[in-house]
């Protein structure tokens, strides 16, 4: 049956609509296709030339600069400085023991070297860039330059390195940065793909470490072109990374290089505590290191001896030792008896030189005895006895609570390396580690200090700085990241009652401003800047009763392994306390002579902002101040570089 007339026209109209859409749509496709290939064989002819020559586009991250440290006064404790390296991609270089080959003789390489960075390169993936050698004079970085088309795969860049400007002044707090280890990958849950970059850097230990992730940044990328030679023929396109925080702490860079400069030749750890804040003002450590070393590649020489020195130049002596804390302990057992209400300030208890405890005899550091003595005598002279019965009334557990309470027993959340705990040890904690009963021999030794007790000199510093305070001092390392202020914890009360630590401090007064007190041979003259403290002295051996009926050998007499301890905790100004100090001197013998003059020492410098007046002291040791006064000037460097990123 045919179809109408009308229904065919209108069909053949809808086939020429369609023919024409499709027309116009091939003819749009041609056109754009055509555009697109006038393009790429006219305007971008040059740049795929080159492509059709085997070049290739390959991605590379940027380090970011590492953030700056500085100290409270804007003095740069951890700088960048610039580092020209060679480094090597081994899917460009072809033979990369040729290349290398090559490369040795433009700039100094050892077999050991090659052999090393060989083995960097078959590590890691192949695009990824290996340094080959760094440090480069500027006349060694041109040689391998101009040897580029010989050097496949090799480049010569400018980066940054690591520098320490105070040296070993501040090596215990800073740290140092160090390659990534494959023990760091092992250890740490980062996904940061600069860790894969060979030879980056990371802290290692101290502030450098602890605050790794803030100082690090991010990073960056780049785009270049190589040729079949894996020669860069151009840079296509660069985005920087993310730059690291800057870190403020609150140490003065000055104080802490004195204190350091004072300690030279012992084995010792001071801190300073402002009781304003809770800021750490000094936390050093004798004897010390050069970071930089470790930053550049120390020498097995320079490793063999920093490990056997036995001073431990190493350990960071005043957060990590812990140590017996002796008669500075006697704070913690005076103000636990007096609060359970055990014993009264006024109460005298009879010195006769020792005490008998279920038939162990625990002797005072006096042979003959005190005497009857109350609270204020017993810590001016430090009386071992009346410590001994006040312990039996008031038992361990309640002073280890107040032990902890002022400032020991605990760690303290700071950015520094393998905070120590210490230990206010409890009849529980025996038990449970030792798995035996608590015996009351053991709170004898502990109410001086001995025994089971341990304490940092930070933590020796926070006692200090609470009972000058009253206060929950909280200690600060830590003053501003990228110059926002971090916070300060130290305004919450001990609740300890007024009138007894009025009572405690007067006896601290004492110990160090009255003829009798056992730091009276390092006082400060000055009225208004008192130095109030307590003195203490921890045995390393225990001394025998044939010993003692021989007589005791004196610590000057013992080999320097074997001497005592010798601690000083305190504060100054007496009337309206600025600073806080903890002094431990291993196996330097008595606090009072050896821990005591360089507490005062360091509080006078902390007070007046630089080497106070000799009239500061008592008039026969001006002399003596003097010349070492003029000794530390000469071994304090002068103002430290202010370079910072490049």
């Amino acid at each position: 049956m045919r179809r109408p007339t009308r229904d065919s026209g209108e069909s053949l109209r809808g086939i020429s609509r369609r023919a024409l859409v499709l027309g116009a749509a091939q003819f749009g496709f041609m056109g754009v296709l055509a555009a697109r290939m006038r393009s790429m064989q006219v305007e971008e002819a040059e740049q795929y030339r080159l492509l059709a020559d085997e070049n290739r586009i390959n991605l590379r991250l940027l380090a970011p600069s590492r953030g700056l440290v500085f100290d409270r006064n804007g003095i740069p404790l951890a700088v960048n400085e610039q580092n020209y390296r060679v480094v090597m991609v081994r899917e460009d270089a072809g033979d990369i023991r040729e290349v290398l080959e090559r490369l040795r003789r433009l700039i100094p390489l050892s077999d050991e070297d090659i052999e090393r960075a060989i083995e960097d390169m078959m590590r890691h993936s192949p695009f990824v860039p290996v340094t080959i050698a760094e440090r480069l004079t500027w006349e060694e970085m041109a040689r391998v330059n101009i040897n580029a088309p010989a050097l496949p795969g090799v480049q010569a860049e400018v980066g940054l390195s690591r520098a320490y400007p105070l040296g070993s002044d501040t090596a215990h707090v800073v740290g140092y940065v160090g390659p990534v280890s494959d023990f760091d990958l092992s250890r740490i849950d980062d996904q940061d793909p600069l860790l894969q970059i060979p030879k980056f850097q990371i802290g290692k230990t101290g502030v450098e470490n602890k605050l790794e992730k803030t100082l690090r940044g991010s990073a960056g990328t780049r785009r270049i072109e190589v040729n079949a030679l894996g020669r860069v023929m151009r840079e296509i396109d660069r985005v920087e990374g993310m730059p690291g925080s800057d870190v403020q702490l609150t140490l003065d860079a000055a104080l802490q290089s004195y204190v350091e400069a004072r300690l030279e030749g012992e084995s010792a750890g001071v801190v300073v505590i402002d009781l304003e804040n809770g800021d750490l003002r000094a936390i050093a450590s004798a004897p010390s290191f050069d970071p930089n070393l470790f930053v550049r590649g120390i020498s097995t020489s320079n490793w063999t001896e920093l490990n056997e020195n036995p001073y431990r130049p190493l350990a960071a002596k005043a957060i990590q030792g812990t140590y017996p804390p002796g008669s500075t302990f006697k704070l913690a057992t005076a103000l636990a008896a007096i609060e359970a209400g055990v014993l009264d300030p006024e109460e005298t208890i009879y010195c006769r030189g020792f005490v008998e405890v279920s038939g162990n005899r625990f002797h005072c550091w006096k042979p003959t005895g005190h005497g009857n003595i109350n609270l204020h005598e017993s810590l001016k002279q430090s009386c071992d006895c009346y410590y001994y019965e006040v312990c039996q009334r008031v038992g361990i557990d309640l002073i280890s609570e107040m032990a902890v309470r002022l400032g020991l027993g605990q760690r303290y959340d700071l950015p520094l390396s393998a905070v120590a705990e210490g230990l206010a040890p409890t009849r529980d904690w025996k038990l449970k580690v030792r798995g035996e009963e608590w015996r009351i021999g053991d709170t004898v030794n502990a109410s001086i200090g001995q025994g089971f007790v341990l304490a940092s000199p930070l933590q020796l510093a926070v006692m200090a700085a609470r009972v000058a305070t009253g206060r929950q001092i909280t200690p600060r390392l830590v003053r501003a990241i990228d110059g926002i202020e971090q916070p300060s914890m130290s305004d919450a009360t001990l609740g300890l009652n007024e009138n007894i630590l009025r009572r405690l401090r007067a006896a601290l007064d004492a110990v160090s401003n009255h003829t009798r007190g056992t730091a009276y041979g390092s006082r400060i003259v000055s009225d208004d800047l008192r130095l109030a403290g307590k003195t203490g002295t921890s045995q390393v051996r225990r001394i025998t009763q044939e010993e003692r009926e021989a007589g005791i050998t004196r610590n000057e007499d013992l080999p320097w392994e074997r001497r005592d301890h010798a601690l000083f905790v305190g504060y100054a100004p007496v009337e309206a306390p600025r600073y806080a100090i903890s002094v431990v001197v291993e196996h330097g013998g008595g606090g009072s002579a050896a821990a005591a003059p360089i507490a005062r020492d360091v509080l006078l410098q902390a007070m007046f902002d630089g080497p106070p007046p000799l009239s500061a002291y008592p008039a026969n040791l001006r002399s003596q101040i003097e010349a070492q006064q003029q000794r530390i000037k000469e071994r304090v460097a002068p103002g430290s570089s202010t370079s910072g990123r490049a």
